[in-house]
C-alpha cells in the first residue's frame, strides 16, 4: 500500500533556487524547453525557457555527453552541469553542461520565430498560433503582469474584508438589459449569457456585506474595434454600508495603489522586458460628467454632440486634459446621466437627471464603470415602472430588497483593457489570452 504524503521533492532546480542558494561551482540538474541554440563550433549556447525566464547553458564538444546534432529547438530536456558566474548571461550565471537528456522532441518546425526579442508577425498570425506565440518571453510577460493585476485585486480585497464569490454565467435575464445579449436554449427554456454578475453580487451584499469576483462576462456587441471583445474578464466588487459612491472610488484607488506596488516588487523582470513605466496613483482627480465635457470642448475647440454619453474621442481628450493639467494618468468621471445608466443606478437627489455613478478613465480609455445602487425596494420598483420595464425574470433579485438591504455600490473593471494600457499596447486582443470577437472562435 502506498500513500501520498504531500508535494514530491524534485532533484531538478528552478532559477529561483539557483539565485537564492550557494550553487556556484556545484553540479545541478535543471529541466526546460530549448528556446534557442547558438552553435559557435566547439562551443554552443543552449538557452532554456523556464517559467521564471531564460537560462543559459554551455555545450562543450568533447566534454558534454551528447551529440549537439540530435538537439532541436522546442525539445524539452533535462541537463546536468556546473554552475558558473557569467555576468553577460541572464540572471548572471550559466550552466556548463556535462549531460543532456531529451524528454520530448517536436514533430514539426516552429511556425513562428519565438526566440526573437520581438515577434515580427501580424496580430492575426500571432492569434492563429497563440499558444506558440506566447512562448516568446515578451509576449508571455504581458500575461505575467496580468496575473499580477488579478493577484493584486484579490489580495487587496481580502485585506479589506471582502468575500470571494462565484456566480452563474447562464441566467434567465440580464442585469444590463439591451439587445447585446447572447441568447441560448437552456433545456427548452430561453436563457442568456450574463453581461455582468450585477444581480448576484448585489444579492450577496445582503449576506457577506462585501463581495468580489473575477470571471468572464459576455457582450454580443457587433463591434470590431481595438477596445472591444465579446468575452472579457471582469474584476467586480460590491460593498455595503457605504456613505456614498465616493467610498467605491476610494476603494478602487486603494486597489490600484496596492497593485502598482505589487507589480514593482514581484514583477520587476516582466516590467523590464516590456519597458513599462507604471503610472502614479498616489491621488486620482475626479470631475463631473457635464464639467468634463465642457472642459474639453473649451480647451480643444470641440462641439458637444451627445449630452448623454462620452464618445471615444471625448474620453481620449479628457485623458489628455488631465495629463496636461494635473499630470494624471487616471481620472474619475462622475454623475453620468440617468438615461445612460441601468435601472439599479441611484439617481442624484440634487438632480435626478444624473446618477451617483462614475467611470474610471486610464489614459483616455474607460476601464471601470461603477456607482451607488438603489437599495430601497419601493424606489427600485418606481424606477423599473418609470422606464416601462418588465420585472419578469427578476423576481429573485427583487425579493432580496423586500427584506432589507444596506446602502451599497460597486464596480466592474475590464481586466484586458487595464492590462493593455499598463503594458502600452493599443489593441485589447494583445492582452487577451484567446480573444473572442466577431470573427474569432478559435483557438
Amino acid at each position: 500500500m502506498e500513500f501520498m504524503t504531500g508535494v514530491n521533492k524534485k532533484e531538478t532546480l528552478e532559477i529561483g533556487d539557483l539565485l537564492t542558494g550557494s550553487y556556484e561551482g556545484k553540479s545541478v540538474k535543471v529541466n526546460g524547453a530549448v528556446h534557442t541554440i547558438r552553435d559557435m563550433g566547439e562551443v554552443a549556447f543552449i538557452v532554456l525557457r523556464k517559467r521564471e525566464g531564460l537560462l543559459q547553458c554551455v555545450y562543450e564538444e568533447g566534454k558534454t555527453q551528447f551529440d549537439l546534432k540530435d538537439l532541436k529547438e522546442a525539445a524539452t530536456i533535462e541537463v546536468e552541469g556546473t554552475v558558473k558566474p557569467e555576468e553577460r548571461a541572464p540572471h548572471g550565471f550559466e550552466i556548463r553542461l556535462d549531460k543532456i537528456k531529451v524528454l520530448s522532441e517536436p514533430a514539426a518546425p516552429m511556425p513562428l520565430a519565438i526566440s526573437k526579442w520581438k515577434l515580427n508577425t501580424s496580430l492575426e498570425a500571432n492569434l492563429n498560433n497563440r499558444a506558440i506565440a506566447l512562448r516568446n518571453i515578451r509576449e508571455r510577460a504581458k500575461f505575467r503582469i496580468q496575473e499580477g493585476v488579478v493577484r493584486g485585486f484579490r489580495d487587496f480585497l481580502y485585506s479589506q474584508g471582502f468575500t470571494e464569490i462565484h456566480t452563474p454565467k447562464i441566467g434567465a435575464k440580464s442585469a444590463e438589459g439591451g439587445a447585446n445579449l447572447f441568447r441560448l436554449e437552456y433545456f427548452h427554456r430561453p436563457a442568456v449569457l450574463q453581461q455582468s454578475p450585477q444581480f448576484y453580487k448585489q444579492m450577496m451584499v445582503g449576506v457577506f456585506d462585501r463581495v468580489f469576483e473575477t470571471a468572464p462576462v459576455f457582450r454580443a456587441e457587433k463591434h470590431n474595434t481595438k477596445r472591444h471583445l465579446n468575452e472579457y474578464t471582469s474584476l467586480d466588487f460590491e460593498m455595503g454600508y457605504i456613505d456614498g459612491f465616493e467610498d467605491i472610488m476610494a476603494m478602487e484607488t486603494g486597489f490600484l495603489q496596492y497593485m502598482i506596488a505589487l507589480l514593482k516588487k514581484d514583477y520587476a523582470e516582466e516590467l523590464r522586458l516590456l519597458g513599462v513605466t507604471l503610472p502614479n496613483v498616489d491621488k486620482i482627480p475626479t470631475v463631473r460628467f457635464d464639467e468634463a465635457k465642457e472642459k474639453v470642448a473649451e480647451k480643444y475647440h470641440r462641439q458637444i454632440r451627445n449630452p448623454y454619453d462620452l464618445e471615444p474621442e471625448e474620453e481620449a481628450l479628457i485623458g489628455q486634459y488631465f495629463k496636461e493639467e494635473y499630470d494624471a494618468d487616471f481620472v474619475f468621471v462622475t454623475h453620468y446621466p440617468s438615461k445612460k445608466r441601468p435601472f439599479y443606478a441611484m439617481d442624484d437627489p440634487a438632480d435626478p437627471t444624473y446618477t451617483l455613478s462614475f467611470d474610471l478613465l486610464y489614459q483616455g480609455l474607460e476601464i471601470t464603470t461603477g456607482g451607488q445602487r438603489i437599495h430601497d425596494y419601493n424606489k427600485l420598483m418606481e424606477k423599473i415602472e418609470k422606464r416601462g420595464m418588465e420585472s419578469e425574470g427578476m423576481e429573485q433579485y427583487l425579493s432580496v430588497f423586500k427584506h432589507g438591504m444596506p446602502p451599497h455600490g460597486g464596480l466592474g473593471i475590464g481586466l484586458e483593457r487595464l492590462t493593455m494600457k499598463l503594458v502600452g499596447e493599443d489593441n485589447v486582443r494583445e492582452t487577451t489570452l484567446f480573444p473572442r470577437d466577431l470573427s474569432r472562435l478559435e483557438p
